[in-house]
C-alpha cells in the first residue's frame, strides 16, 4: 500500500506527502507507512464506542466560556492533548517531527519523541544526537517534549547517561515505553524484561525529571497495575488497544509465511482496551496523573477518556497521517481535535476538562 493511497486529513490540494516518499530504502520506510495501514488498527477495541456522555440541554454557560487548559505534571497547559512519539534518527522522522513540534509549541500541545537504540547506548552517541535535539528545540522553543526509551534500554543505560540525554534534549520528561508483544516478534527484538520493575523504581526515584510509563499500544491489565503501586511515576499514559497494533506490524514487516509472520496473526487483537484500562488505573492508582492513548480518532473520544479520568489524551496515527500533508492540514486537524472537545464540554455542561471528570466521577466506573 503506498501512502498516495492513504485517504486525505483534510482538503488541502496543493499539498503532497514528501517526507515519507522521498526515503530510497523501502525497509527504512516501512514501520512509518505500515503505521498507517488500516489493516494494522485494532479498529472496534479500544472500547470508547461504549462509553456514553450524559448530554445536558440546558447548560449554564456559554461556548465562548469553555475553557481546553489541563495540567501537565500538576502545572497548567493550554490543552489536555499530546501527540505520542515517533522515532528519529532519518531523515524523513526528523522533517516529520519538525513540522509536529512546530504546530504543537504553536497549540499548546505536549509532543512525544522516541528514540532508537542507539541513543541510550552509550556516551560516544550523544553528541549526534544533541544536533538532532537542538534542531528540533530551534524549530519549536517552549515546546513540552517527552522523550521516550524502552524498558530494556532504560534498564541497560546508566543514570547519569539518562540525565545527560535529558539535558540534551530539553525534555520535561522522560516516558519509558513498555511493548513486550512487540518485542517478542521484531527481528532484532529485545524481549528481556526480568528486573524490569526495580529499574522503573530506582529511575524514578532518582532520575530528577518526572517519568511516564506508557504502553505501546497493549494496554494495562489489573495485574500489571497493582503491581506499579508505590511507583513514584508522573504520569501513566495506558496505550491501549484499539489503534495502532505493533504486533501486527512487525508481522506484516516480517517474510511471508515466517514464523513470526504466522505468531503474530494469533496476536493480532491482543491486549487490553484502552476504556479498561483507564477505568482500572483509575481505581487502582488514583493518584498517578492518567494519561490515555489508544484509539483517538476524534475530539468526542478524548472527551470521554477526560470523563472516565484521564488528564491528558493521546494521538498518533492521526497526527502522523496530518502531518504527512503539511502544515496546514495539520493545524487544521488539530483545531479540529480542540473544537469537539470543546463542544462535548459544552454540551455536557462542562466549562473545563476538570469538571467534566466530576460531572461524570462515578456514572462511568
Amino acid at each position: 500500500m503506498d501512502l498516495l493511497d492513504i485517504d486525505r486529513p483534510t482538503d488541502h490540494l496543493n499539498d503532497r506527502p514528501t517526507a515519507l516518499e522521498r526515503a530510497p530504502d523501502k525497509r527504512r520506510r516501512d514501520p512509518l507507512r505500515l503505521a498507517l495501514a488500516p489493516a494494522h488498527e485494532a479498529r472496534g477495541l479500544s472500547g470508547l464506542d461504549g462509553v456514553h456522555l450524559m448530554h445536558d440541554a440546558l447548560p449554564e454557560l456559554d461556548l465562548e466560556d469553555v475553557s481546553l487548559e489541563a495540567r501537565l505534571f500538576g502545572q497548567a497547559a493550554r490543552t489536555p492533548f499530546y501527540v505520542t512519539g515517533l522515532a528519529t534518527g532519518r531523515t524523513d522522522a526528523a522533517t516529520l517531527n519538525r513540522r509536529l513540534a512546530r504546530a504543537c509549541a504553536r497549540r499548546g500541545w505536549a509532543m512525544g519523541v522516541g528514540l532508537q537504540r542507539r541513543p541510550a547506548s552509550g556516551p560516544d552517541e550523544l553528541p549526534g544526537a544533541a544536533d538532532a535535539w537542538q534542531r528540533l528545540r530551534d524549530a519549536a522553543p517552549g515546546l513540552a517534549l517527552i522523550v521516550s526509551l524502552g524498558l530494556s534500554q532504560v534498564a541497560s543505560a546508566p543514570l547519569p547517561l539518562l540525565r545527560r540525554m535529558l539535558q540534551s534534549t530539553e525534555a520535561q520528561a522522560l516516558a519509558v515505553h513498555l511493548n513486550p508483544l512487540q518485542e517478542c516478534l521484531q527481528a532484532d527484538g529485545m524481549p528481556q524484561f526480568r528486573g524490569g520493575l526495580a529499574a522503573l523504581r530506582e529511575t524514578c526515584a532518582a532520575l530528577g525529571v518526572p517519568v511516564v510509563l506508557k504502553e505501546s499500544g497493549c494496554g494495562f491489565s489489573p495485574r500489571t497495575l497493582a503491581r506499579l503501586q508505590g511507583l513514584d511515576l508522573g504520569a501513566l499514559d495506558v496505550g491501549g488497544l484499539g489503534g495502532t497494533h505493533w504486533g501486527r506490524i512487525e508481522g506484516a514487516r516480517a517474510e511471508e509465511g515466517s514464523l513470526p509472520a504466522l505468531v503474530a496473526g494469533t496476536f493480532a487483537d491482543w491486549g487490553e482496551s484502552t476504556v479498561g484500562s483507564v477505568r482500572a488505573a483509575t481505581r487502582l492508582l488514583p493518584d498517578v496523573e492518567l494519561w490515555a492513548s489508544g484509539g483517538v480518532r476524534s475530539g468526542l473520544d478524548a472527551a470521554k477518556l477526560v470523563a472516565l479520568g484521564a488528564e491528558r489524551v493521546g494521538y498518533a496515527k492521526p497526527a502522523l497521517q496530518a502531518a504527512l500533508w503539511g502544515d496546514a492540514a495539520l493545524d487544521d486537524w488539530m483545531a479540529r481535535q480542540e473544537q469537539e472537545l470543546r463542544i462535548a464540554l459544552f454540551c455536557s455542561g462542562a466549562a473545563t476538562p476538570a469538571e467534566l471528570r466530576r460531572l461524570h466521577a462515578g456514572a462511568l466506573a
